[in-house]
């Protein structure tokens, strides 16, 4: 018996120490992430862990004349296993194979694309709220990726909470990679990191400090600052450059910048990274009015975000149209959560507070006639904002989340006024949970009273994703909201009720009752039209007009100067007054 013990023993020590020495199956570069910014090509290669006999480097290859030529080198940084390239006077005119090289026996390939400046339409694939939990209803995205795959979007964008793992997002982040890295390899992507990314159920990074718990509502980080700086690294570093990378307390980093690609400008927000904690600013007393909870010192954006957009506002080189991209919306859109039956008053982690942040960032967003697309609110809706009446500021969409468990609903007490006569009863224009003006033009809302667990944990759900196409020609944008496991290029295959919306790219900002300047006609079109204030020297507005002819519209009467053309050929026009009804018009030869 002793002996049978012995040899027993021994199998089971041979069995363990075989299964130790069989190699990982799961070695090398994961999944690979880049962009291309001005010419300037930058990537992250995301790698499985490094074991001890593995080299600590890796090398960026690109293929020309059917040879691979290393570009750069790169170290492996821990923790997070990531390797970064950035090659500057990237040539974007050309479609170039690239391979990141670790050792002869894991090379990963990909495909840098071409700058579709020439393209009359630019598609985006936007995504949120992507779980690889089975009771969410993560488990998988095929049904997502076959359709990438059909469609071949020009750029991918994922608006937060790709990990929803508060302690280990290194893990979860290489399943997310494991599941769309076909795809991203060869697309140019946008990831920003949310809540759940960092470890938190909220955000209010409060300009980085420090939280003492992971509800976070005092406001700051409750992670270490080494986990939010690999989680960073890991999501933003391809981003391009920084605006003003200089980091916020505690040494957390930055990424607010923006990206121009096939004619389309786009600004990164981090909507969240300087939000003030409301458990810090707000008084612990019942507030009768959520108007009273507008307090101040209470910030949003931030100061630096807002110059940000103020200097994003005017830069138009090689860009015919501008877009907003955030981690959520401005605006408290859901009434009912996490059933139909339990309505909420307000939510301070929605962008409709503190409405005087929300009000600043769209003052200035609408400047440039840009619409806005986020996530995070597992809600999918198209909202028209407004600040002083309804509808003067732009279109948002909030996509659904990929995977929905923790559903919400915008159910209101009364149908909306001045909505159309067959469109839901939801829609039309309301003031939020915050007072703030809106107009609902489209929401998906779940089917499903609860979140009790189902076969099947999609259906019913309203997950999803949002395909965003920017028609460059006739400067119009369309939004698409696509349920999970259909076919999206069948043309029997449906959206989301009240899907598609499209709108002119004029339409994000616009002046009901204001005052008129001169028209302009110019002999060259397509020239880029800015207004300012003749004595504050503030920009009015800034865009890239279709066609030869624009007459601006201001807020108010006044003094304004107009600046025509670009570069060298810029010209300035100076006191021009505006009217009611201005029936003047200027010449301008460029």
């Amino acid at each position: 018996m002793k002996n049978l013990l012995k040899i027993f023993v021994i199998l089971c020590f041979v069995q363990f120490a075989n299964s130790q020495n069989k190699p990982n199956k799961k070695y090398g570069v994961c999944f690979a992430m880049y962009t291309v910014h001005e010419n300037i090509l930058k990537m992250t290669a995301q790698f499985y862990p490094i074991k001890n006999y593995d080299p600590f480097r890796a090398s960026l290859q690109i293929e020309r004349n059917g040879k691979w030529e290393t570009v750069q080198e790169s170290e492996i940084l821990y923790p997070g296993y990531t390797a970064h390239f950035r090659i500057e006077d990237w040539d974007d005119k050309v479609e170039r194979a690239y391979r990141v090289f670790y050792h002869k026996n894991a090379n990963y390939q990909g495909m840098i694309r071409k700058n579709p400046m020439d393209q009359k339409e630019i598609v985006m694939a936007a995504f949120s709220c992507w779980s690889t939990y089975q009771k969410h209803g993560g488990a998988g995205a095929k049904d997502i990726t076959d359709n990438l795959k059909k469609l071949n979007p020009d750029v991918l964008f994922f608006a937060g909470d790709q990990v929803y793992d508060h302690s280990n997002h290194y893990g979860n982040w290489l399943k997310f990679g494991e599941v769309f890295g076909e795809i991203i390899k060869n697309t140019p992507t946008i990831t920003i990191p949310d809540d759940h990314d960092i470890g938190q159920g909220n955000l209010w990074g409060d300009g980085g400090r420090k939280s003492d718990n992971r509800d976070g509502n005092e406001g700051g980080y409750y992670m270490p600052v080494s986990y939010i700086q690999e989680v960073e690294r890991a999501q933003t570093s391809h981003l391009p450059d920084p605006y003003d990378p200089t980091p916020i307390e505690r040494g957390v980093g930055v990424y607010y910048t923006d990206l121009n690609w096939g004619g389309v400008s786009f600004a990164i927000l981090e909507d969240r990274k300087f939000k003030s904690g409301p458990k810090r600013v707000l008084d612990k007393k019942r507030y009768s009015n959520t108007l009273e909870m507008d307090v101040e010192g209470a910030t949003l954006l931030g100061n630096r975000q807002l110059q940000f957009l103020e200097d994003w506002t005017t830069d138009w080189e090689n860009a015919q149209m501008k877009a907003v991209l955030s981690q959520t919306i401005f605006t408290n859109l859901a009434t009912h959560t996490p059933t139909i039956d339990k309505k909420m008053k307000y939510s301070v982690d929605s962008n409709g507070w503190p409405q005087t942040g929300r009000n600043k960032a769209l003052k200035v967003i609408r400047k440039s006639f840009s619409c806005m697309i986020a996530g995070d609110q597992h809600l999918g809706s198209v909202v028209k904002h407004g600040v002083e009446n309804w509808n003067d500021s732009g279109y948002s969409f909030a996509v659904p989340a990929a995977a929905n468990f923790w559903m919400r609903w915008w159910n209101p007490d009364k149908p909306g006024k001045n909505k159309e006569s067959s469109a839901p009863n939801y829609t039309g224009e309301y003031e939020d949970a915050f007072h703030n003006k809106i107009t609902v033009h489209a929401v998906a809302n779940p089917t499903h009273r609860d979140n009790e667990p189902r076969v099947d944990l999609l259906d019913g759900r309203a997950a999803g994703y949002g395909i965003i196409k920017f028609n460059k020609l006739d400067r119009k944008v369309t939004f698409e909201c696509w349920k999970r496991n259909i076919d999206i290029t069948d043309p029997k295959s449906k959206q989301y009720n009240g899907w598609p919306v499209t709108f002119g790219q004029a339409d994000n900002f616009q002046i009901k009752d204001g005052y008129q300047l001169p028209k302009f006609k110019i002999s060259k079109k397509n020239q880029v039209v800015t207004v300012k204030d003749a004595y504050t020297k503030e920009v009015k507005l800034s865009l890239r007009i279709n066609g030869t002819e624009y007459q601006p519209t201001v807020n108010q009467n006044g003094i304004y100067v107009v600046e025509i053309g670009e570069g060298d050929s810029l010209q300035r026009f100076y006191n021009i007054e505006s009217q009611k009804r201005n029936r003047a018009s200027i010449v301008v030869k460029i």
